[in-house]
């Protein structure tokens, strides 16, 4: 959680709706025909008290995951995509459970080493992989490529912006939250992240209402190389 609130924070400076999307140089793009295994979105948001303490809203997240889930199934469609939704949670064990446990890791790694510390050795390109071992997950579920989504924020409470107005009177800065989305698409063949991007939500983007999570997740998808 703290490298997502670290990376929308670091958005949130920069002033910028969307960072610049990373591409795999050698990688092969979907073609017009290909199949989609999307993931049902893994969201977690949560409300900041009066007291600064951040609180999980199952709620918010639940209408949030539907919301973006809709948005990116209405994506692909307008794409002619053909796509399977897979719910994350039937996958119990195994091998593709495994798979999806590295998938989570990975995307961890590149928030960090892609986004935020920009190491050296990453400065050739984009270069990440799952390992072929994703084959079956293809073989399980189907699909050429798989794309993965998550989310994660928090909301300020209506007491803790009455603390934030008092104490910006006083010139205190006093953290408001903030929402992110990223988004990475595998190739099922390879393993190999095709894609990878992140979003943050700007004001008229929340995501626990159809209308913000369409516009965050148009703004995610916008640089996908389908």
């Amino acid at each position: 959680m703290r490298v997502w609130l670290i990376v929308a924070a670091c958005l949130a400076m920069a002033a910028c709706t969307t960072t610049q999307a990373k591409l795999a140089t050698t990688a092969d793009r979907p073609s017009p025909n290909a199949e989609i295994l999307a993931l049902q979105p893994d969201v977690q948001l949560a409300i900041i008290t009066a007291g600064g303490v951040t609180e999980p809203r199952a709620d918010w997240s639940t209408a949030a995951r539907d919301n973006i889930a809709a948005a990116i199934k209405g994506a692909l469609s307008a794409k002619g995509l053909k796509y399977t939704a897979l719910d994350p949670t039937t996958v119990e064990s195994g091998r593709n459970a495994q798979l999806l446990r590295l998938n989570n890791a990975v995307g961890q790694s590149i928030l960090t080493y892609d986004y935020l510390i920009q190491l050296p050795t990453h400065a050739n390109g984009f270069d990440w992989t799952l390992g072929d071992g994703v084959k079956t997950l293809a073989t399980t579920y189907g699909g050429d490529y798989a794309l993965f989504v998550n989310a994660r924020g928090s909301y300020s409470s209506d007491a803790r912006k009455a603390v934030i107005v008092v104490a910006a009177v006083l010139g205190v800065s006093v953290p408001t939250g903030g929402q992110a989305l990223d988004a990475s698409l595998v190739d099922m063949r390879t393993g190999r992240i095709v894609w990878f991007n992140v979003a943050q939500a700007s004001p008229d983007a929340d995501m626990r209402t159809p209308e913000g999570a369409q516009s965050l997740v148009k703004d995610v998808l916008k640089s996908a190389p389908f």
